[in-house]
């Protein structure tokens, strides 16, 4: 994740951690972001691309990147 992360969280799902997070935008508003990593080998982060947002609040912003998260793992882990 960048340097200008805001909030992260991080959550486990099957063999995969999600690490989930909200960066600031100018407009006061937060985009999701999102690193899957596979928790057994072989283990290697990917920065998955997110659908763009303007969420109000990080925590909207972390529900989102969470969501996308769980649909990738179900698609492609």
């Amino acid at each position: 994740m960048d340097k200008t992360m805001g909030s992260v969280r991080t959550f486990r799902h099957k063999d995969y951690e999600l690490l989930c997070g909200a960066n600031p935008l100018d407009n006061g508003r937060f985009a999701p972001a999102l690193i899957v990593s596979k928790q057994v080998w072989p283990s290697r982060p990917r920065q998955i691309a997110v659908e763009r947002g303007n969420y109000l609040t990080e925590e909207l912003a972390i529900d989102a990147a969470y969501t996308q998260g769980i649909e990738w793992i179900r698609d492609y882990g």
